[in-house]
């Protein structure tokens, strides 16, 4: 038998990301039949949409010779980032050592130690978010072997998008003869909502892009932290720098009681069992339907599963309060539409 060349690192990852299924969710929405398009991002390999920029800037450090063998891989995460790290990180063959503030929840930590990552938990009085952000950065200048992704200004973050996401999304809405008429999606990083605006927008000049955030932590809005609230993944307490509210449409605010209702519907209903940040991103998509034409396609991500979130509000009962639109919804199905093999 020939004995096989060692499988490069892109030949190695790439496999297992990217290339999901754009959902074509049909609903009624206050008695009206609409639709809303979104991509199913639990199918990659840690089953989340951080999958994709994690495994493009591991690959780019790799070309650029940012990172080499046995380096560790040093990051503030508030969870799926870290994760995703964690796991593309392992197979590759590094040691992941991660920042991250001491509120998110249980299944994300246990998560992590499983996948053999160093965890470093932040509290809010060490500076939360921000204090991982700098203990992160403070480890990495201090360890030669150190590689730091910096997902919240690395442009990489932002290419992963471009190159993946958004393609995908322009290709699979072509295999249904329809063009996307807006684009919505939170801001963590931000890193999706600006790829695949460069990317729709490129194709489709006219196509609006819409960043959401908490309307219980209106960080883009006001440029700082403000109040608290239960979207993970979203909103961490300052605005990333790769984020350019100047080049993207109106800002959606969406309460987060109102994205948990979301949620927990769609999984009750049509069986998409997906987080906290997916109920967000469809009651975002479901805003700028109610102004739009029947037909319009507006399209969103669903990030991850409702796996990561067992001890947290999305596995309890969500008081339904004045101003939600989800009362208002009832999901009747989806049908996928696959993702081509196509060349990233």
């Amino acid at each position: 038998m020939p004995i096989r060349r060692a499988a490069t690192p892109a030949e190695r990852v790439l496999p297992m990301v990217g290339q999901t299924p754009l959902l074509d969710i049909r609903l009624e929405w206050r008695g009206r039949p609409r639709r809303i398009f979104a991509k199913y991002e639990a199918l990659n390999l840690t089953g989340s949409i951080k999958d994709r920029m994690a495994a493009h800037i591991l690959l780019r450090a790799y070309e650029t010779e940012a990172i080499t063998p046995g380096d560790e891989i040093v990051e503030a995460s508030s969870g799926n980032t870290a994760i995703s790290l964690a796991a593309i990180g392992r197979a590759l063959g590094h040691p992941v050592r991660i920042f991250m503030p001491d509120w998110m929840s249980e299944e994300r930590k246990k998560l992590l130690r499983s996948l053999g990552a160093e965890l470093v938990d932040v509290s809010a009085e060490e500076g939360g978010f921000l204090g991982a952000i700098e203990m992160a950065h403070a480890h990495a200048t201090e360890h030669a072997n150190a590689f730091e992704p910096r997902q919240f200004s690395n442009e990489w973050n932002v290419d992963a998008h471009a190159l993946g996401t958004g393609r995908e999304i322009l290709r699979q809405l072509a295999e249904v003869d329809l063009s996307p008429t807006a684009f919505v999606a939170g801001v963590g990083t931000g890193g999706t909502v600006m790829g695949v605006a460069r990317t729709l927008r490129s194709a489709v000049p006219a196509a609006t892009i819409h960043p959401l955030e908490p309307a219980e932590s209106p960080v883009l809005e006001t440029g700082c932290k403000v109040g608290n609230h239960r979207i993970q993944g979203i909103s961490d307490e300052f605005i990333p720098s790769i984020v350019h509210l100047d080049e993207l449409d109106e800002i959606v605010a969406v309460h987060d009681g109102d994205a948990i209702i979301m949620a927990q519907k769609l999984s009750s209903q049509i069986g998409l069992a997906v987080g906290i940040s997916s109920g967000a991103n469809v009651v975002g998509a479901l805003h700028l339907l109610e102004a739009a034409e029947d037909d319009a396609v507006v399209v969103t991500v669903l990030p991850d599963s409702n796996k990561k979130y067992m001890s947290t509000d999305l596995f309890r009962e969500e008081p339904v309060r004045e101003g939600y639109l989800s009362p208002d919804v009832r999901f009747l199905s989806y049908e996928a539409i696959p993702a081509c093999e196509c060349p990233r």
